[in-house]
């Protein structure tokens, strides 16, 4: 493992994703932070740092994925040992941002509560946030701190190239998915197509239609999350229906929760590629989920942030 040589970068893993972050700290070539995370017997969350962090440039790894309110707990309260032990920066790390997809009042009485865990984060004493595919960018604007925002389109991207796949058309399942659509082709030198649906409730999606050719191509479906495959799926068999010779997926964030994998394996999705930003339980690795690792990635935009150099010319 290679060393990196300046001992006030300091990184702790909390509970929601131990094995990405123990990958970016190899990447990095520095141990983990030694710190601790217990629950008293009422199931209360206790934090222990085990070594000194005063001046320190403290990077903390922690998706928000489910359960999320307790992995959002766990950070909140190691943020406040960190700023009282007298860290110089506390930089959350999010490659999951929980809670993303309540980023605005869709209907009457209803919270925003993105914008609410970004309060939370900041009153506790977060003072950056290092995060991957937001549901939504103008999540970045409910901080008052540095939002450093990554790609995941780049990994995808690679491993799509890597199988050279013939007549391909990227997909955007919504009209949401379009500019995240338009990366991926860009990258693949290929057209796109987007499903025109509509949703009438939470986790329920109807097909509507296709805009764009996708007869006799291999299509490759982009989205950032894919929590119950509901859309997905219908999506899958939608091209299917209308012509198209394979489907693939992709995403970003595997949510993958109830029905998923059960969806995943019966729909006409021939592969499955994900990213580690959710860790997959094993009941998730079925052979059509592909798992791409996201560690290079944040350990180098975690180096480029301890430095004080950019982080947008990863994507250059």
């Amino acid at each position: 493992m290679p060393k990196y040589g300046d001992p006030s970068l300091k990184v702790f893993t909390l509970n929601a994703n131990p094995e990405l972050a123990h990958q970016i700290v190899e990447h990095i070539g520095i141990p983990m932070g030694k710190s601790s995370v217990t629950r008293f017997s009422d199931g209360e969350v206790q934090i222990n740092i085990e070594e000194s962090i005063r001046g320190g440039d403290v990077f903390l790894i922690q998706s928000t994925s489910a359960p999320a309110n307790e992995h959002m707990m766990e950070l909140l309260i190691m943020i406040d040992a960190c700023k009282r032990a007298s860290a110089k920066s506390i930089n959350v790390v999010l490659p999951y941002y929980g809670y993303a997809r309540q980023d605005r009042k869709a209907r009457s009485r209803e919270p925003i509560t993105a914008k609410l865990v970004a309060n939370l984060l900041e009153t506790a004493g977060a003072s950056r946030v290092l995060t991957l595919d937001l549901h939504a960018t103008q999540i970045q604007g409910f901080f008052d701190i540095p939002v450093d925002q990554l790609m995941g389109v780049p990994i995808l991207s690679d491993y799509f190239k890597g199988k050279e796949l013939e007549d391909v058309v990227v997909v955007s399942p919504d009209h949401g998915g379009v500019i995240r659509a338009r990366k991926l082709a860009d990258r693949l030198k290929a057209p796109i197509a987007i499903i025109d649906k509509r949703r009438p409730k939470p986790n329920v999606a109807e097909v509507m239609n296709i805009v764009g050719n996708i007869e006799g191509k291999t299509a490759i479906i982009i989205d950032d999350i894919i929590d119950t495959a509901g859309t997905i799926t219908l999506a899958a068999n939608a091209l299917v229906e209308h012509g198209a010779k394979n489907v693939y997926a992709c995403c970003t964030h595997p949510v993958l929760s109830g029905p998923a994998i059960e969806r995943i394996q019966n729909s006409k999705i021939c592969e499955l590629v994900v990213t580690n930003t959710i860790p997959l339980g094993e009941e998730k690795k079925i052979e059509k989920v592909t798992e791409l690792s996201v560690a290079p990635l944040m350990a180098e935009a975690i180096i480029r942030v301890h430095e004080n150099t950019s982080v947008s010319t990863l994507f250059d």
